[in-house]
């Protein structure tokens, strides 16, 4: 048996299981997160980018002024403290694609929706290089763009060395709850077992296949982007009109996307790139639309993001008896990188002191969507 108990084990090391496990860390706690990469995972393919205002109706991100600013502080702190740069604060600049567009963000704008994100409206054409905006554009401040696979590298590259990481796969099958209210886990490769008296799911969408979870209104969705060479392209600021273009880590290149797929969809096609080329067309032609300049795509990849019915994430206790020892972080969909920070500490105050989740966030909003006589398959570790 292993002479360590933990505080917590963490299954998943996204951004969300990244940061909630250092949220944790921060606080005392001794935390074991278990962890498998996929080339698939959603954070792992994101290109990180945090925008207060999103979509066709041109509306304020959900609690941007509880997120964002939080965030902002938080990517900054991390990157000092792993001294990497990891982290870009910049002005998003959404180009108009019309005229008629132009005059609906105009008439909004009387009424202030924004507040402090919008830095200024231009209706002249746009004199940035390579760019093309005939109606000119809305630009917006108070977000910015994290690179996210540098610096999950960067803390897993922590976690392997002080051991609070387990690159391996997780069995959720040996997971059992002991009779003092602690559970412990046996790997198949060890004689002893690994104890701890919190268990925290931080999937993505791969929590559906915890025996746990399962019931979740969690939708698997598939995003792909590339990663393109455009030299030329004013990479002074993220450009977005029906795709975001992220400025990469090199002169020139940036990173497109994203696409939105709704299953069912092929698993093989997460991997093979020539099976369906219907994302790198539809990206591909919503770049054209943004500039004339000849572009080279460098790359292709795709992941699978945790979609939620209603659009917000999914927090908190299990709603059986499980909860006692095991929860909920993820549901994020496609703005993990925004949300995690402030809502790791929610949670993280949640778990610490009984602090009340937003009502909005909690994901005792579905359990009744919970039904054990179904969802158990008759062992006490489900139950």
């Amino acid at each position: 048996m292993s002479s360590i108990m933990y505080d917590y084990l963490l299954i998943g090391h996204g951004i969300a299981g990244a940061i909630l496990a250092r949220e944790l860390r921060a606080r005392g706690r001794r935390v074991l997160v278990f962890d498998e990469p996929r080339p698939d995972a959603a954070s792992r393919v994101a290109a990180g980018l945090m925008n207060p205002v999103a979509g066709k109706r041109f509306a304020l991100t959900w609690r941007a002024h509880d997120t964002l600013p939080y965030a902002v502080a938080y990517y900054k702190k991390l990157s000092a403290e792993l001294g990497e740069d990891l982290f870009q604060e910049s002005l998003i600049l959404k180009v108009f694609g019309s005229a008629q567009e132009q005059q609906q963000v105009l008439a909004r704008a009387a009424d202030n929706p924004w507040g402090e994100f919008l830095d200024r409206i231009e209706t002249a054409p746009l004199s940035l290089p390579g760019v093309t905006g005939p109606h000119g554009g809305a630009w917006l401040r108070g977000g910015g763009h994290l690179r996210v696979e540098a610096t999950l590298a960067a803390l897993a590259r922590q976690g392997r060395a002080a051991g609070w990481l387990r690159e391996e796969i997780f069995s959720w099958k040996n997971l059992t709850a002991e009779a003092d209210g602690t559970v412990s886990y046996a790997p198949s490769h060890e004689p002893g077992a690994v104890r701890a008296r919190q268990v925290v799911c931080c999937q993505g969408a791969a929590a559906l296949a915890s025996p746990y979870f399962d019931w979740l209104p969690l939708t698997p969705n598939r995003g792909a982007v590339l990663d393109v060479a455009a030299p030329g392209l004013s990479g002074g600021q993220v450009l977005n009109r029906g795709a975001y273009v992220v400025p990469g880590a090199a002169a020139g290149q940036f990173r497109v996307g994203a696409t939105y797929r709704w299953p069912p969809f092929a698993e093989a096609d997460l991997a093979d790139l020539a099976a369906d080329n219907d994302d790198r067309r539809e990206l591909s032609d919503r770049l054209a639309a943004l500039t004339e300049l000849p572009f080279a795509v460098l790359g292709e990849r795709r992941g699978v993001r945790p979609a939620v019915r209603d659009r917000r994430p999914l927090l908190g206790r299990h709603p059986g008896p499980a909860g006692a020892w095991l929860s909920l972080f993820g549901g994020f969909g496609s703005k993990g990188v925004s949300l995690a920070p402030r809502l790791a500490a929610l949670l993280a105050d949640h778990l610490e002191t009984g602090a009340e989740l937003w009502p909005d966030v909690t994901l005792a909003r579905y359990s009744a969507l919970f039904q054990p006589a179904v969802n158990s398959v008759g062992t006490s570790r489900l139950t």
